[in-house]
């Protein structure tokens, strides 16, 4: 191998290091996004359980002026 040929695979080979650095981190933070997500329906859902005892109509009368 010439040097030209060295140089061309080292710099290949960085190129894929970053490559697999940046997917690493790309699937990282999907999986956090994942968890978010799960974590924002299961609030919603408690949020929901909470009110599923209030009687009809409460709250339809609320007075919001300042």
């Amino acid at each position: 191998m010439d040097i030209a040929a060295l140089a061309s695979a080292s710099v290949a080979a960085t190129a894929a290091q970053v490559q697999l650095a940046l997917g690493g981190s790309l699937l990282k933070l999907d999986i956090s996004a994942d968890r978010s997500a799960v974590q924002l329906i299961d609030a919603a859902q408690q949020n929901i359980e909470r009110l599923a005892n209030v009687s009809a109509g409460v709250g339809g009368n609320l007075d919001r002026t300042i």
